[in-house]
């Protein structure tokens, strides 16, 4: 399974290692952006709160996967969805939209409080479409 959004730094980055920890036996987690950049200290910051460490992942583009099969294709924000209409290696594509955690404004605290309201909405809605107990 592929998350893919556009910088790769946040929403995918933080499906990828929930994925990860939900269920590393049956999916494979991967995840990429219609750009690189890096990791936001911010998504790290909200998955160990999880017990999740995501500092080994860093950001990279979906071409890097555009030769490789995979199940299911997720785009987690609008402008990944825009840019990449159709991938040759997925089974399925899927689209979610959720907000960009990276636009939060505000103290550390509560650009924090939108990166976690943004995991959760992401861990509730894999758990969901992936029938997690």
């Amino acid at each position: 399974m592929l998350f893919i959004c556009t910088h790769n730094s946040a929403r995918s980055q933080m499906a990828e290692g929930l994925l990860r920890q939900l269920d590393n036996e049956h999916f494979e987690a991967y995840s990429a952006g219609t750009e690189a950049t890096q990791v936001r200290p911010l998504a790290i910051e909200a998955m160990a709160e999880l017990s999740i460490d995501i500092t080994q992942q860093y950001s990279k583009t979906f071409q890097l996967y555009l030769d490789q099969p995979f199940d299911i294709v997720i785009t987690v924000c609008d402008t990944a969805a825009e840019a990449c209409p159709f991938f040759p290696g997925a089974r399925q594509l899927w689209h979610w939209s959720f907000p960009d955690p990276s636009q939060a404004q505000g103290s550390h605290e509560e650009q924090l409080a939108v990166y976690r309201a943004v995991r959760d909405a992401l861990r509730q809605r894999i758990e969901q479409e992936l029938q997690f107990e």
